[in-house]
């Protein structure tokens, strides 16, 4: 895990060694249960470090505070292999991680991966964001709302914004040209009870291909006719 300890010092972070032992374990168990099921298509073991690894822990670049307070609740929607959720919580163990992802199988890898990195307050959640965000334990309950790679962002403003209390961190991981996708998004961001609070590019070697962390803070409570039903928010996006 050479790369991924050299990159994540220049986040301003220094690994354990037994977090990174996680982290190679976390890697090895992935690339198992990759030949079962489809959890990534990079499997290159420099690649996952600065790829998966490192990218997802770029956004502390955008925490309030580093390290993160006791009694954080985080949610990372549609979390899929459990980045950038699992990292984060390797890295700071006393924050309460929810694991939101839609495909069951997905989801017990992810009740695997916890076990066996020894993780508690984590916890597995199988539903779609739409309707998991107007139950009441996990409506406005949450300090940062994670998004990696889950949808445009008009739709993951609509559906991650209700997830958290006032005064939480929306963080978008976001690839490419996104000035349109970001301009596209503002009504959703006002309506939901947003402000946006910056949009930071990653300025790192190991991460060349333009990636920025969208920053969205909330400032109201989301009304309580969002996030609509699932499906809707992608194909009808706020606008």
């Amino acid at each position: 895990m050479e790369k991924l300890a050299s990159g994540t010092a220049k986040l301003g972070l220094k690994l354990s060694d037994e977090q990174l032992g996680q982290f190679e374990t976390f890697y090895h168990e992935l690339i198992e249960w990759n030949k079962k099921f489809n959890l990534t298509a990079i499997t290159d073991y420099d690649e996952v470090q600065t790829k998966h690894f490192l990218d997802s822990l770029s956004i502390v670049l955008a925490l309030p505070r580093i390290p993160p307070p006791s009694g954080y609740h985080v949610i990372d929607i549609g979390t899929g292999a459990g980045l950038p959720g699992i990292p984060l919580k390797i890295v700071f163990p006393h924050v309460n991680l929810l694991l939101l992802e839609a495909t069951r199988k997905k989801a017990g890898f992810l009740e695997h991966i916890k076990t066996v990195l020894g993780l508690n307050d984590v916890k597995v959640v199988v539903g779609r964001a739409e309707e998991a965000a107007h139950l009441k334990p996990y409506r406005e309950q949450f300090n940062l709302a994670l998004g990696r790679a889950v949808a445009a962002l008009p739709a993951l403003v609509e559906m991650a914004m209700p997830f958290l209390r006032v005064g939480g961190r929306l963080i978008a991981q976001k690839k490419g040209d996104i000035q349109d996708e970001v301009a596209s998004a503002k009504t959703a961001i006002k309506l939901l009870g947003g402000n946006l609070q910056k949009v930071e590019r990653i300025e790192m070697a190991e991460l060349p291909d333009n990636r920025y962390l969208v920053v969205v803070d909330k400032t109201a409570p989301s009304p309580a006719a969002y996030p609509r039903r699932p499906g809707l928010p992608a194909k009808q996006p706020i606008e």
